[in-house]
C-alpha cells in the first residue's frame, strides 16, 4: 500500500435501492417485529427530512436578506 493510497476517495455512492427480506419465511411474532422496525425507520426518515428542510429554509431567509 502506498502513502497515495490514502488519498484515493472511498465514497461509492448513495444506495440506490434497498434489499427486500422474505417475508415468507419469517413467522408472525417477526413480522410484527420488522413491521415495527419499518415503522421506526420511516419516522426517522421523515424526521430528516423535515429537519433539512427546516435547515434549508433557514438558509433561503438569511441569503435573501
Amino acid at each position: 500500500m502506498s502513502l497515495d493510497d490514502d488519498l484515493e476517495p472511498t465514497f461509492q455512492g448513495h444506495k440506490k435501492s434497498f434489499d427486500e427480506i422474505n417475508v415468507e419465511s419469517l413467522s408472525i411474532e417477526e413480522l410484527k417485529a420488522y413491521i415495527e422496525h419499518a415503522g421506526n425507520e420511516m419516522a426517522r426518515a421523515e424526521a430528516e427530512i423535515e429537519n433539512r428542510e427546516s435547515l434549508r429554509g433557514d438558509a433561503d431567509a438569511l441569503f435573501k436578506k
